[in-house]
């Protein structure tokens, strides 16, 4: 089989001059914002957006004082997957790495966490534990930059001897968690390990190596690499992004559907189509395989276009993720219908995107992973193209399979996001009856405390002219615009509430623009400019513009209609049809056995499609929700029998009345069936 060369990652003349040469910002200035050349807006800088309370204000609070204790502990324990004792084997005679492949990316995202924490508390027990940890983290880099306690201290185990070793993924984590540190302390002690580790990443894979085109397995290194890019201006680590997405398919595996050929190794398991390999990014139709690898490809590659504008991988980028949005994301914004199967072009796939409209519930694995990268690549793609869109998913995932697999006390952990359980039906891999502390996989845990600690930067976007506001709650803005300083206020309790009260306390003299995400779900949602009626009514899926010279006291009241709207799937999802889900704004609703009448079990329930809702906010339930109800009806109850098919139910149906609750809540009162689809009665 001839090898066909692919297309080289291009960047502009001047740009790739530049690349050769010294960074074009130094060190020195580079905590200063970053505005990607080819995004509407730019995040806030790590101090200049907080939320002060509400519901995310509480879950930042929750990370700080549980969630980054809870992690130490369970990286503390010997049957956890993920091992702290890695970075302590330098100078012990024998020491041998325990633990997953992927541990020390595990371990950088713990860094990560706990410095966008730090950013905003400037909590010195969590500044003297991150020195302490990086210090071991730079003990075991090695002379040339390499660093990977899977093989450093594993000798049947050499570098890049395969894909599995996972060692892109950990270093790219490293390199994120070098850029985080590097802004929230100002020390460069994680930093110069990242760039470091990045200039051997750089003479490795920048001339292409052909025994390396299959590398990595999962690709934290692409996003790695363009936050490094941005915190140190180092060209050099952009070009390299690119040149890593450029990978991705450019030399042949054996033809589709044999699974017994493998260029890179005779055990690795996971060939082609599992990890995105198999046709170019620029060439693919849609989303393929492993759902944490495709999110972290994808995302990576939306950073390239961030900062390059090239409009061909845009083009496959939205291509792959109106895929995504269209037919393969659940109603709770998980990704990965699959625990093992059949890619569309028959590589074998296991925690992966399932093929189209293939979404089913009670085995659906939508790992905490995959849902929180989605919400990373719908979050670039928003700010490529500032589409409202991508922000409702981002929100989507955020409020419902990201936080379903944190516990309510921050310190346990769901590895899956099935949209159904049932008590009496095995577990399959990597399910749990209950979340738990440890586990044989631990990359989740870490992957929730950084996303809810970085929240900040996710709600605000900053621009020449406007500000944007992508996620309501309770905070503050405290940045520039145009060189002038701007200050702006925003109170609510979104999600329970939609009116939120915006306040500006600083403006600049000249006019700007205030861009606030209206929902598409948000029909009759209402705008008003101290206190009349904007000039434009907002338009559900759009961004609300107000562009006016702005002073101090001016306030904005957006109210976002929460009325329950009980939803179906399209009617070729098999697994949902005659059934339907319930959502209230962001949230997607479940229902629990624990709110069953006693005798009514869970399979006996049919919900009204026309059904009169009342929502209540109950303070002392699941740490304080707002529940629905309705009356629901229950069939007659089934007989006890072990058969696989039985004659249809008769008899007459009773109402009770039915409960709801946040599908993020579920299994916090102890193990017991749920479903977010519930049979129709029409």
């Amino acid at each position: 089989m001839r090898n066909h060369p692919s297309p080289r990652f291009h960047l502009p003349s001047s740009i790739l001059l530049l690349a050769l040469a010294a960074p074009l910002a130094s060190i020195g200035l580079a905590a200063e914002p970053h505005h990607s050349p080819h995004a509407k807006f730019r995040p806030p800088a790590m101090t200049e957006a907080r939320f002060t309370g509400g519901f995310w204000g509480h879950r930042f609070d929750l990370v700080h004082k549980d969630t980054l204790g809870a992690l130490e502990s369970g990286m503390r324990c010997a049957s956890n997957g993920c091992l702290l004792s890695n970075f302590e084997l330098v100078g012990k005679e024998g020491a041998r790495h325990q633990g997953n492949n992927w541990s020390d990316g595990d371990v950088y995202k713990w860094i990560e966490s706990m410095a966008r924490v730090y950013a905003l508390t400037k909590d010195p027990a969590l500044d003297q534990k991150m020195d302490e940890w990086i210090a071991k983290v730079a003990k075991t880099q090695a002379d040339d930059g390499y660093i990977g306690t899977q093989t450093q201290f594993n000798p049947e185990k050499k570098r890049w001897g395969m894909r599995n070793y996972h060692e892109l993924y950990n270093m790219g984590h490293l390199l994120t968690a070098g850029a985080v540190h590097y802004q929230a302390t100002g020390k460069t002690t994680l930093l110069d390990v990242a760039t470091k580790c990045a200039d051997y990443l750089y003479r490795t894979f920048q001339p292409r190596p052909k025994e390396l085109a299959h590398f990595g397995w999962n690709p934290s290194n692409i996003m790695g690499l363009a936050d490094l890019y941005r915190a140190t201006g180092d060209r050099r680590y952009l070009e390299l992004a690119g040149i890593f997405v450029d990978m991705r398919g450019s030399q042949p595996w054996p033809k589709a559907g044999v699974w017994g050929g493998d260029p890179v190794g005779a055990q690795d398991p996971t060939p082609g189509d599992q990890t995105q390999d198999r046709v170019a990014l620029r060439k693919e139709t849609e989303a393929v395989g492993h759902a944490v690898t495709g999110a972290y490809l994808y995302a990576g590659a939306a950073d390239v276009v961030a900062e390059t504008g090239e409009a061909a991988l845009l083009k496959a980028l939205t291509r792959i993720w109106d895929d995504i949005d269209g037919r393969k994301m659940y109603l709770t914004g998980g990704t990965g219908a699959y625990h093992n199967g059949l890619s569309i072009r028959h590589d074998r796939v296991h925690e992966a995107y399932g093929t189209a409209f293939d979404l089913p519930t009670r085995t659906a694995y939508n790992e905490t992973c995959a849902n929180i990268g989605h919400a990373k690549f719908s979050r670039r793609l928003l700010a490529i193209t500032g589409e409202a869109r991508h922000g409702d998913i981002m929100e989507r995932v955020l409020f419902n399979s990201m936080l379903s697999a944190n516990s309510l006390d921050g310190k346990r952990f769901f590895y899956t996001n099935p949209l159904e359980r049932r008590r009496d039906v095995p577990l399959l891999r990597q399910d749990a009856a209950e979340r738990w502390p440890v586990w044989q996989c631990f990359c989740c845990p870490p992957s929730i405390a950084r996303t809810i600690a970085g929240l900040n930067e996710w709600a605000w976007g900053i621009a020449d002219d406007a500000i944007w506001l992508h996620l309501y709650g309770t905070g503050t803005l405290n940045s520039s615009i145009g060189g002038h300083p701007v200050r702006i206020e925003q109170k609510s309790d979104y999600p329970w509430n939609g009116d939120i009260a915006i306040t500006v306390t600083e403006a600049p003299a000249t006019p700007f623009a205030l861009k606030l995400r209206v929902p598409a779900w948000a029909n009759g949602a209402a705008l008003k400019v101290n206190g009349q009626p904007a000039d434009t009514a907002p338009k559900p899926g759009a961004y609300a513009e107000i562009r006016r010279a702005w002073k101090a006291g001016d306030a904005v009241e957006l109210a976002l209609p929460m009325e329950p709207v009980v939803v179906e799937a399209h009617p070729i999802v098999e697994h949902t049809r005659n059934q339907v889900a319930v959502m209230r704004g962001p949230l997607v609703y479940c229902l629990e056995s624990a709110d069953l009448p006693e005798g009514i079990d869970i399979d006996d329930v049919l919900l009204p499609v026309n059904a009169k809702w009342q929502a209540a906010h109950v303070p002392d339930l699941l740490g304080g929700v707002t529940v629905l109800e309705t009356d629901g009806i229950a069939l007659p109850g089934t007989s006890a029998t072990p058969d696989l098919y039985r004659p249809a139910r008769s008899g007459a149906a009773k109402r009770f009345r039915l409960r709801l609750v946040p599908y993020y809540a579920w299994c916090n009162r102890g193990p017991g069936d749920m479903s977010v689809w519930i049979p129709a009665a029409r």
